[in-house]
């Protein structure tokens, strides 16, 4: 009992320090790159990619910025509560899938094939929400602990070393997230073979890693300007205290 109640009281004092509005970003990007998982961008015989990725670079990003300033916990706490807010989203549009209610498309087209198909989308399949929240607790883990990893190890600072952090953990991480994706649901639901599993793997991570290539330089401005504004700095002191509490009951 005491544990749990040491875990929410960090929980507690951490989201009022990280700044809402990336914590907000983050939540949306994790449910809509989930959702988006549903559909394929493209599949050929060697290479298979899903909506999803054009989206999950953002959640990578997000997880870079809370992890350069907050620590590896921080990020991975993050991610398994963004993981439970999607999961209630999950839960929500699946019961208001079943309602009896048409979707707008439906009277466009006046087709029930139409409302049952984005029925079954937007409800979600038990083995998409499976998939997707198994790969992102794994790769969201294996991103903050190998961001932080480097971090300590790198002799330089500035934007250099968020960007050597963030690009290597990233790759690593955004690699794990497909392949767990698409070795749960792709190749035991949407017939790929492993060959496109592990094309997709790696070109999807690729893919995501330009784009946050492109966009870090506006994630560590941000997170140095909330090291000069003191961003955070209460919830920075209370787990120094906590660390330091832990040091003396070992002791």
């Amino acid at each position: 009992m005491n544990l749990i109640r040491r875990e929410m009281e960090d929980y507690r004092v951490m989201l009022r320090n990280i700044p809402s509005l990336v914590v907000s970003l983050f939540f949306i990007s994790v449910i809509l790159m989930n959702l988006l998982a549903n559909k394929e961008l493209f599949n050929t015989h060697c290479l298979a990619l899903d909506c999803g990725f054009c989206l999950s670079w953002v959640s990578f990003l997000c997880m870079d910025m809370i992890c350069k300033r907050f620590g590896p916990k921080a990020a991975a706490k993050i991610s398994i509560l963004a993981l439970a807010v999607n999961l209630a989203a999950t839960l929500i549009l699946k019961l208001l899938s079943l309602t009896p209610g048409m979707w707008g498309e439906y009277y466009s087209t006046g087709l029930t094939e139409v409302n049952d198909a984005l029925n079954a989308t937007i409800g979600g399949c038990w083995y998409v929400v499976l998939g997707s929240s198994t790969a992102m607790l794994a790769s969201a883990i294996a991103n903050s602990f190998i961001n932080h990893m480097i971090a300590r190890r790198l002799t330089f600072g500035g934007f250099k070393a968020f960007a050597v952090r963030s690009f290597v953990s990233t790759g690593v991480a955004q690699f794990i997230d497909n392949l767990v994706f698409a070795t749960i649901v792709s190749v035991h639901f949407f017939g790929w073979t492993w060959m496109q599993v592990f094309f997709c793997s790696l070109t999807g991570a690729a893919m995501e890693l330009l784009c946050e290539v492109v966009f870090s330089p506006f994630g560590y401005r941000i997170s140095q300007q909330w090291e000069e504004e003191q961003v955070g700095e209460q919830y920075i002191r209370y787990r120094e205290e906590r660390i330091k509490g832990c040091v003396a009951e070992r002791g």
